[in-house]
């Protein structure tokens, strides 16, 4: 507990959201990969391309049928059978194909009988095939570096030979600085959010204070919450400070104004509000961010965005970034509060929108992004 004679933490002046996230483009550097086997990386961020042989290394019959040439079943059809110069091959799924065939058609797709066997259709070349490279090729990765992996990623690795691969994994330690129903339940989510956003996210106990040398002994970045004001018992920053770099205290992005960031080392360190919407808000914007550069994953849309119209006018201070709740009515997007977000509205809710800093707002019938919560 901060002494009454401790100096106040204030805030000297808010600091543009653009220059926020320049600092944590400049100053936070992507953890050291790892190497982790399929069934461990999912969500995880590559560190390098994933690669496999070539597969299959012979065409292959993709069902079950007669093995053909093209060329010998030219304008065959249903009335106008046409008479196959070889008795065709029968082939299963996953069977090599045989020598100069290149296609496979159903069963009743040929007609076999004493005098031999006809075609009952034009068939092209390739059909019901898999060539030879068809399922990966070495010269085309299946996944690209700072993509996040999906279960259908490590679903297709595992069919094309690939049991281990090289991600970032960010350790990210989440302290809940009070005992607090609040901050306990704004950590859960964030550490949740680090867990399914490809980091790991121990969380400590509420209330065990902000140790930042000890937090930082086998975590990458330290994401703490509480303590970032000017109450009585308000000194994360003021800790932060002292054991550390103090690179932002004060942002210009509602809610969330006395959110900070800085460095111990070469670790960042984010100290969130103890209000829950404010967590939330510098989390999405802020954190993310610097989550995204510590797995060095690529920028852009992870998540599904969509595009509608306002169903009413949304006010914002000019030079203030803002975080604002919306719910799709129909086919628009209904904002439900701005400044203060109370827990009905992020209930209530559907997703966020984010007003820029440079803005007045956005009038009624203005296209906005909406993304969804955690």
């Amino acid at each position: 507990m901060a002494a009454t004679s401790d100096p106040i933490q204030t805030i000297a002046r808010l600091t543009r959201l653009a220059d926020v996230l320049a600092t944590v483009d400049s100053d936070v550097k992507p953890v050291t990969p790892r190497t982790l086997d399929i069934t461990a990386a999912a969500g995880r961020t590559l560190a390098a391309d994933a690669v496999a042989s070539s597969r299959p290394s012979a065409a292959l019959a993709l069902q079950d049928g007669w093995a053909l040439a093209a060329g010998d079943t030219l304008d065959a059809g249903g009335y106008t059978p046409v008479q196959l110069m070889h008795m065709p091959q029968r082939v299963e799924t996953g069977q090599p194909m045989p020598a100069g065939t290149d296609s496979v058609v159903p069963l009743d797709a040929v007609k076999v009988g004493a005098g031999g066997a006809e075609a009952l259709a034009t068939v092209n070349p390739g059909d019901g095939v898999l060539p030879a490279g068809g399922d990966s090729d070495p010269g085309i990765p299946l996944r690209h570096t700072g993509e996040r992996l999906r279960s259908i990623d490590l679903a297709a690795f595992a069919c094309a030979g690939l049991v281990r691969v090289s991600v970032r994994e960010p350790r990210i330690r989440v302290l809940p600085l009070r005992d607090s129903d609040i901050i306990a339940a704004a950590a859960r989510l964030v550490a949740s959010d680090i867990e399914r956003r490809g980091g790991a996210a121990p969380l400590d106990d509420a209330g065990g204070g902000l140790d930042l040398v000890r937090a930082a002994d086998g975590a990458d970045a330290i994401v703490a919450i509480g303590g970032t004001g000017s109450g009585r018992n308000d000194a994360s920053v003021r800790t932060l400070a002292r054991v550390g770099r103090l690179a932002v205290h004060g942002m210009a992005l509602t809610p969330g104004e006395t959110a900070a960031l800085g460095f111990v080392g070469p670790k960042p360190v984010l100290l969130l509000p103890g209000r829950l919407d404010a967590t939330l808000a510098v989390w999405l914007v802020v954190g993310r961010r610097m989550l995204a550069r510590l797995a060095a994953s690529r920028i852009k849309a992870s998540e599904p965005v969509a595009i509608l119209p306002l169903a009413r006018k949304v006010a914002s201070t000019v030079g203030l970034a803002e975080v604002v709740p919306v719910r799709r009515n129909d086919d628009n997007a209904e904002p439900l509060a701005t400044k203060y977000l109370p827990l009905s509205a992020l209930t209530r809710s559907d997703g966020w929108i984010l007003v820029p800093a440079d803005s007045e707002g956005y009038s009624a019938g203005s296209q906005v992004a909406v993304r969804p919560w955690p």
